[in-house]
C-alpha cells in the first residue's frame, strides 16, 4: 500500500501544476461535500480524526454574492452572511442576518476546498473570488441529482451541456485559480454510457483543471443502489495523461477501504460520504483504533459546535445522525431544544457551562437545569483546584439574563 501511495505521488509522473495556495489531491482520503452534514464542526471533526482535506456543503454562487463577510472574535471563524430577503420588520426592530458560509481559517484554511452550485461562469467567478483567500480550492457541483439544483440548470444538469460546463471550468481557472494561486477542480457522475463517460472526462480535464472527482453512480440512481465502479479505471488513466488528480466516491465506508480502492482501481483519492455523516471517526485507520463510540464521537462534535457557537438546527441535525436511533437518548436527544438540554441528556456536565452561555448568544429558548448547573460548577472547581488555578471566567446569572450586548461582552462581528 505504502509503495501504491508513492506511486501516486510520483512527482515524475505528468501533473497539472499545483499553484502556491492550492493543494494536491493525489494520495488523499477526503471528506465529501455533504449539504447540512458538511457544515464546520462536522468539517472540523473529520479532520481531527484523519481527513486529508474537506469538502464544504454544496452553495449556490447567487447566496454569495451580495453577503457581507465578518471575522467573529467569539469563535475566529470568517462568516458570510446577509439578510434576509422575505422578513418583515417593525421600524427600529433588528433583523438577524442568514449564515450563508462559515470556515475557521486558522483550523481548516488550507486544507477546505469550497464547493459551488452554479450554472455561470460569470457568477461562479464573482462568488468564488469572496471565499478563494481562505480555501485551498474550489470545487464545481457537477453532479448533485436533486431538483433544486437542475432546475436551475446547476449540479448534473451541467453534464449534459459539457461545452458549458467547460467554460465555467475554464473561467475559474484563469480569474480564480490563476489570481489567487488555488486550484479548480470538478465533481461529476458517470454518464449513460463509457464512451459519454471518457468524452465528458477529456472535455474537463482539457480546462485546467488540478483535480476531478467522479460519484460512481448515473445521474437517476438513488444512494441506496449500489454504486458502479467499472469504469474507473478508464477515467483514472485519462486524468493520469492529462496530468489531473482522479478521486473517486460512492460507497467508501472507511479509510481503510478508502486505501484499498485506491490500489485497485489506479485513482489517486478517495471521498467518504455517508459513512463519515453517520460516525466521522470512519477516517481512522484500524492501525489508528478504528471506529470509536458514538458518545466519544458525540461529544467531541458537541464540544467544536459549542467552540464555534454553530446554529443549533444544524447540530441537532447532525446528532440525529450520530447518535444511533435505537439508542434509549436518541428521540432525547433530537427533541432537545438547546445546547444545555442535550448536555444534560447526554451527561456532559463538563459541557453545561460553555452551553448555557453559547444557548444565551444564540438567544435559544431555555430552562436551565439548576441541578445540572450545581455539577459543572462544582467539576469546575474540582478541576481548578487540582491544577491551583482560579477561573477568570464569571457566573451566569440565569435569574436576570440579558442580552450579551448589554453586559458589555460584543456580539457583533467585525466586518472584513
Amino acid at each position: 500500500m505504502l509503495r501504491f501511495l508513492a506511486r501516486v505521488m510520483d512527482s515524475s509522473s505528468k501533473h497539472v501544476p499545483i499553484p502556491k495556495n492550492g493543494v494536491d489531491y493525489r494520495g488523499k482520503v477526503v471528506l465529501a461535500p455533504m449539504v447540512r452534514s458538511g457544515e464546520l464542526p462536522s468539517r472540523l471533526l473529520a479532520l481531527k480524526y484523519g481527513a486529508d482535506l474537506v469538502w464544504g456543503p454544496e452553495t449556490i454562487d447567487k447566496s454569495m454574492i451580495g453577503t457581507t463577510k465578518r471575522l467573529s472574535p467569539i469563535s475566529s471563524t470568517i462568516d458570510y452572511t446577509r439578510t434576509p430577503s422575505n422578513v418583515s420588520r417593525q421600524p427600529g426592530s433588528a433583523v438577524k442576518e442568514s449564515y450563508i458560509y462559515r470556515l475557521h481559517p486558522a483550523q481548516e484554511g488550507r486544507r477546505l476546498i469550497f464547493q459551488i452550485g452554479t450554472s455561470s461562469p460569470v457568477t461562479a467567478v464573482e462568488a468564488a473570488k469572496l471565499v478563494a483567500p481562505h480555501v485551498a480550492g474550489i470545487d464545481v457541483n457537477a453532479g448533485c441529482p436533486k431538483s433544486f439544483s437542475t432546475s436551475g440548470g446547476m449540479g448534473a444538469a451541467l453534464l449534459q451541456t459539457p461545452d458549458h460546463l467547460a467554460s465555467i471550468l475554464a473561467a475559474l481557472v484563469t480569474e480564480v485559480g490563476s489570481v489567487f494561486e488555488i486550484g479548480i477542480s470538478v465533481k461529476i457522475r458517470l454518464l449513460e454510457s463509457a464512451e459519454a463517460t471518457e468524452a465528458l472526462v477529456k472535455r474537463l480535464c482539457a480546462t485546467g483543471i488540478t483535480g476531478l472527482t467522479v460519484h460512481c453512480r448515473t445521474t437517476p440512481m438513488r444512494p441506496r443502489e449500489q454504486a458502479i465502479r467499472h469504469q474507473l479505471p478508464m477515467i483514472a488513466k485519462i486524468c493520469r495523461n492529462e496530468g489531473v488528480a482522479c478521486i473517486m466516491n460512492g460507497d467508501v465506508k472507511n479509510k481503510d477501504e478508502a486505501l484499498q480502492l485506491m490500489h485497485e482501481f489506479g485513482v489517486d483519492g478517495a471521498m467518504i460520504a455517508t459513512a463519515a455523516e453517520s460516525n466521522p471517526s470512519s477516517f481512522r485507520t484500524k492501525n489508528e483504533g478504528g471506529l470509536l463510540p458514538w458518545r466519544d464521537v458525540t461529544q467531541e462534535y458537541i464540544k467544536l459546535a459549542l467552540d464555534v457557537d454553530n446554529k443549533w438546527g444544524n447540530t441537532k441535525f447532525t446528532l440525529g445522525q450520530l447518535v444511533p436511533g435505537k439508542s434509549d437518548v436518541y428521540r432525547k436527544v433530537t427533541g432537545a431544544k438547546n445546547y444545555a438540554e442535550v448536555c444534560e441528556v447526554l451527561g456532559l456536565d463538563n459541557l453545561y457551562m460553555q452551553a448555557a452561555e453559547v444557548d444565551e448568544r444564540l438567544a435559544l429558548p431555555h430552562a436551565h437545569n439548576t441541578s445540572a448547573i450545581g455539577k459543572a460548577k462544582s467539576k469546575d472547581k474540582v478541576a481548578q483546584a487540582a491544577s491551583g488555578q482560579h477561573s477568570a471566567k464569571q457566573p451566569i446569572d440565569f435569574e436576570n439574563q440579558r442580552p450579551l450586548s448589554q453586559r458589555g461582552i460584543g456580539t457583533f462581528s467585525v466586518a472584513v
